[in-house]
């Protein structure tokens, strides 16, 4: 199965112009052929194309299914950007593919990039949910310094990724079917001054194994334990 993406399907029955293109041009696909959807909030949508023109691809929704393999757990990544974009993007798109509901993108003291278009990470979060089949469309939250994040999450549990003395395994404390927020800081580390205010905060310290990783490497272990831990 092969999926495009229109997040107003009830009000807009056509593709935008990317996704017409990819259908009717290189898919190959006319009048009266079936197509599946998804709006990115748990919609997937069985659809007739009616009119297969490749800058404007209309159709007909068929039927329906919603909460199309909706998750169980909420789970919710802030990561400082790296100073290669590339590589944040690799995390974007391998998190979607995995499974994720939210994504923030946090400054801190020693962050290596300080400003982040949001726009292209959002291009690539919806090709990658189309490509790994799933109906949910993460969101992407803008760059905000570290001190006005904290003062958002709204998860049921806190973790910051550090190494320390008392620093527990992530596996250890996540919860089934529970909302959580896992903080990946960039290559040098959060500050001290970070780390006291994120335990004010109520976070936890976690560890995500004996190695150390980048920060985009650390990003994607931390959504691949959650979602194997709580299927």
């Amino acid at each position: 199965m092969l999926l495009f993406f229109q997040p107003n399907i009830s009000q807009n029955q056509f593709l935008d112009i990317e996704d017409s293109r990819h259908c009717v041009k290189v898919l190959r696909n006319s009048a009266k052929d079936i197509i599946h959807i998804v709006d990115g909030v748990g919609g997937l949508y069985e659809c007739e194309i009616t009119k297969a023109n490749d800058k404007k691809c209309e159709f007909k929704v068929i039927s329906e299914k919603q909460n199309y393999h909706q998750r169980e757990n909420y789970l919710h990544i802030a990561i400082a950007p790296t100073k290669n974009a590339d590589r944040l993007e690799w995390f974007i798109e391998k998190c979607v593919e995995i499974g994720i509901d939210e994504i923030s993108l946090i400054q801190t003291a020693h962050s290596e990039r300080k400003q982040q278009k949001v726009e292209r990470l959002v291009k690539i979060a919806i090709s990658a949910m189309k490509q790994s089949l799933k109906a949910y469309l993460p969101k992407i939250n803008e760059l905000v310094p570290f001190e006005k994040f904290l003062k958002t999450v709204s998860q049921e549990q806190k973790f910051l990724a550090h190494l320390t003395d008392d620093s527990k395994p992530l596996v250890s404390l996540l919860k089934p079917k529970s909302s959580y927020c896992i903080m990946i800081g960039p290559e040098g580390d959060f500050s001290s001054d970070e780390i006291l205010q994120a335990r004010q905060e109520k976070f936890e310290w976690v560890t995500l194994g004996n190695s150390r990783l980048r920060t985009e490497t650390a990003g994607i272990v931390a959504c691949t334990l959650s979602n194997n831990l709580l299927r």
